[in-house]
């Protein structure tokens, strides 16, 4: 594993560990009955997110530089592991940046900040599914890149190993001896 890898894989895990922290707010938005405490927990939680310093969200903005970074660097390589294995987490990687900047910064911007005179508390609730829902989904996008990584470290692997038997076998045969060869020569000239 190098740098570029690292890079991918510390990028993904770090946004794995922020995602399941939303998680314990998304889950009980998406999947139980929307209670007035479920609905204030998920206001409060997004508010907060929201409000955070600048150096957090420029650490945020930083770590997806170094995952774009990091892929972009291992499909640069350009052979067959690197076409599908680093262009799907590449894909994978930006249609969850893309819905985290189209979904997630809209709909916690709702919650927090509703338009007065045209956000009214349903668009709230709606703006609350909708960012746990692309919480979700940026999830599975991420877990899939991971996926993709392990996939990608096996098959390399597996194909080291081929390569390393095939070497083995090919040492094992006998080497031709010179008579043989001298008399598989002749035989070529006498036809």
């Amino acid at each position: 594993m190098g740098y570029r890898q690292a890079a991918v894989l510390v990028s993904v895990s770090f946004f794995l560990g922020v995602l399941s922290i939303c998680l314990n707010v998304d889950y009980r938005i998406l999947f139980t009955p929307l209670t007035e405490s479920v609905i204030r927990d998920g206001t409060e939680f997004y508010t907060t997110f929201y409000n955070s310093p600048p150096a957090i969200k420029a650490l945020l903005h930083a770590v997806i530089a170094v995952g774009l970074a990091g892929l972009i660097g291992k499909l640069h390589k350009w052979d067959d592991s690197a076409v599908f294995f680093d262009g799907s987490s590449l894909a994978a990687f930006i249609f969850a940046i893309a819905v985290y900047l189209t979904v997630g910064v809209n709909s916690c911007r709702t919650v927090v900040e509703p338009v007065v005179g045209v956000d009214t508390e349903d668009d709230r609730l709606d703006a609350l599914r909708i960012l746990s829902a692309g919480n979700t989904i940026m999830i599975v996008c991420l877990v899939g890149i991971l996926v993709l990584q392990a996939g990608e470290q096996y098959t390399r692997r597996l194909e080291q190993n081929l390569l390393t038997q095939a070497v083995a076998a090919e040492e094992k045969q006998p080497a031709p001896s010179p008579k043989t060869t001298a008399a598989a020569a002749e035989s070529k000239k006498t036809k």
